[in-house]
């Protein structure tokens, strides 16, 4: 008796469940994802955590830098105005808030001494009659306020934080002043840590009822044109003058875009009529500085 035949056909596996199961669990996470971002819980890193404005948007630091410092938010209205291009200098409005000024002046009352200035031939500090003010200096990066308005600092100039110099708090009293000088080295002594200076931030802590004005007595053009010259004093007026107001901070540039020294930067500080006056000023250099 002949057997039957029985045709075979073909087995068909089935998918397997872990692939299946795999695939849902990322489609899952990736949404989870996607709405933790939308939320805000969660943040993807980048490279500069601290920036929160593009690199070279002049209006995106003003008006973003005013939540760095904790001791205020409160600067008011912040804008750069432009005073010159020989020497290059510019002022910024409100730079500083109240409480950040007070802070950096009662940081440094206890520590205050006698102005000196540095010596063309020996590189060296040395008193003069030239500076009758008193100052001190703060170490880079002293604290968390102090480095907060250091890199304010290098977000205004484009320079790096380590190229500056600590900041030198001056007080200036009735009758004090700072004759007409160079931030610029003459001499070699001082440009071994650092190179030449390039650059000067000074930043006015206080209002001055009279008198103390930084002026530029070799800078060109009308040194008349400011909204304030009726009210400068008598030394004021010999050149393109700051009438110095709590808050804002100045900018001038001590070498020109082709790195040559910049006579017009030759500036002073006008003897105070009235009032105290009271500064920080941050020197930055061509290379890093070595504190």
């Amino acid at each position: 008796m002949a057997k039957g035949k029985y045709s075979r056909a073909p087995v068909r596996k089935s998918s397997t469940p872990s692939s299946t199961l795999i695939f849902a669990l990322l489609l899952f996470f990736t949404f989870l994802v996607l709405i933790l971002l939308a939320l805000g819980i969660v943040s993807i890193p980048t490279s500069n955590p601290s920036s929160n404005h593009q690199v070279h948007d002049l209006n995106s630091i003003v008006h973003s830098t005013v939540h760095r410092v904790e001791v205020s938010k409160e600067r008011g209205d912040q804008w750069v105005e432009f005073l010159s291009w020989e020497p290059r200098a510019f002022v910024y409005h409100n730079f500083l808030s109240k409480d950040e000024c007070e802070y950096l002046i009662k940081l440094a009352s206890p520590h205050m001494e006698k102005s000196q200035v540095v010596d063309e031939k020996t590189g060296r500090s040395k008193d003069s009659r030239v500076r009758t003010s008193s100052g001190t200096f703060l170490p880079r990066g002293r604290d968390k306020i102090v480095r907060a308005i250091e890199q304010r600092i290098a977000d205004f100039t484009f320079l790096p934080v380590e190229h500056g110099e600590g900041l030198q708090v001056l007080h200036y009293e009735v009758g004090q002043k700072y004759e007409p000088h160079f931030d610029y080295f003459l001499e070699e002594y001082s440009t071994a840590n650092g190179g030449q200076r390039i650059a000067t931030v000074l930043m006015y802590l206080s209002d001055v009822e009279e008198g103390g004005e930084t002026v530029f007595p070799s800078a060109k053009g009308n040194i008349s044109d400011v909204p304030y010259w009726n009210e400068l004093s008598k030394c004021g007026k010999e050149g393109l003058s700051v009438k110095p107001k709590m808050g804002d901070a100045l900018l001038f540039w001590s070498m020109k875009p082709d790195a040559s020294l910049d006579p017009s930067s030759l500036h002073g500080g006008c003897p105070v009529i009235r009032g105290d006056k009271w500064s920080a000023t941050k020197w930055i250099r061509v290379h890093e500085y070595h504190a």
